[in-house]
């Protein structure tokens, strides 16, 4: 199965390059995006032009590379955040059923109690009525 590959040239400090990806287009030119703005970023820090070519690489890719883990972090935080909202949301799902059940147990209780009090109550009646007529 074959994926769909896209080419794309692009511009990164000033040198045309074509990259190539599964992504597409719109993702690429990012990437060229992101890389432009760390060159940008660079070229304002005093005294990078004086370093050889090679060191300033690798500071870029540490700079790139600590961008990384910053996010990494930061995803990895969010995800634990995720994951305790869907505990909490999981026990207060769990709280509000046995609320519901308790609810409905207590409203069958009720209906109980109130037939009992107007059977009570019937019966009540009955016997006034007896004595009523047992008195005269």
């Amino acid at each position: 199965m074959a994926s769909n590959k896209t080419d794309v040239e692009v511009i990164i400090g000033g040198r045309v390059f074509t990259l190539s990806g599964s992504e597409d287009e719109e993702y690429l030119q990012r990437v060229a995006s992101y890389l432009n703005g760390k060159l940008a970023e660079f070229a304002k820090v005093e005294g990078m032009k004086r370093q050889p070519v090679d060191v300033q690489n690798v500071l870029m890719q540490i700079n790139i590379a600590d961008d990384y883990f910053k996010a990494k972090e930061e995803i990895d935080r969010l995800e634990g955040q995720l994951s305790d909202k869907e505990k909490e949301l999981y026990d207060i799902k769990h709280e509000l059923i046995a609320t519901q059940i308790k609810l409905e147990n207590t409203e069958k209780n009720m209906k109980t109690l109130q037939e009992t009090v107007n059977n009570d109550s019937l019966k009540m009646i009955q016997m006034e009525t007896e004595l009523k007529s047992l008195r005269k």
